[in-house]
């Protein structure tokens, strides 16, 4: 299994985003975007794949594409199913998740407990302009990368990555956007590292 955690630094950690402006909700439209690029391929979802999203390093939405039901291509509707999750935060207690919808569900759970509970079960890839080029590791069986919206890395969160990360990598000589750092990370693995068709 894929696994990504992207850490939205700036959305509000509430139900009241408005739709209509989701750059205006600390970058909404991004971390939508970066859940589309881990699950659609052109006619069809990659079943393989669980995606964490921070949401302010206080919940924590995850998405299970081997149950996931209701993700279209636009921004919007995805955004909505995040809204939806942030709905039921009150039902997210301790560390019990609650299902919202169909492979979507809320945890009571920042950065560093998502770290540390995704970490046992694969291999941590931090995704980073300055880290080492892909094209220069091998692919993990069971990856499971980590990047951020379009803030950096806090220091201590850094921190964190440097003692639980296993690679720090770049996906190429120019710096992406996340969603799009997502979809090359796709196809470096789908390719064993650039290696096959």
């Amino acid at each position: 299994m894929r696994q990504f955690i992207v850490h939205g630094h700036a959305v509000p950690p509430t139900a009241e985003v408005s739709l209509d402006d989701l750059p205006g909700a600390g970058r909404l439209d991004l971390l939508a975007r970066c859940v589309t690029a881990s699950f659609l391929l052109s006619h069809g979802i990659r079943d393989d794949v669980r995606t964490h999203l921070v949401v302010n390093d206080e919940f924590t939405v995850q998405f299970d594409g081997s149950q996931l039901r209701g993700l279209h291509p636009d921004e919007r509707s995805t955004a909505a199913l995040i809204r939806t999750a942030l709905e039921e935060k009150a039902e997210a207690i301790g560390q019990i998740p609650v299902e919202t919808s169909p492979g979507v569900s809320l945890i009571r759970r920042g950065f560093e407990g998502t770290l540390a509970d995704v970490a046992s079960s694969g291999t941590v890839v931090q995704l980073h302009e300055d880290g080492e080029p892909a094209v220069d590791v091998s692919v993990p069986a069971e990856p499971i990368f980590v990047l951020s919206d379009h803030q950096d890395f806090t220091d201590d969160e850094d921190a964190l990555l440097a003692a639980e990360a296993d690679h720090r990598l770049r996906v190429g000589p120019e710096a992406l956007h996340a969603d799009h750092t997502i979809t090359v990370v796709h196809n470096w693995c789908d390719t064993d590292g650039f290696r096959s068709c």
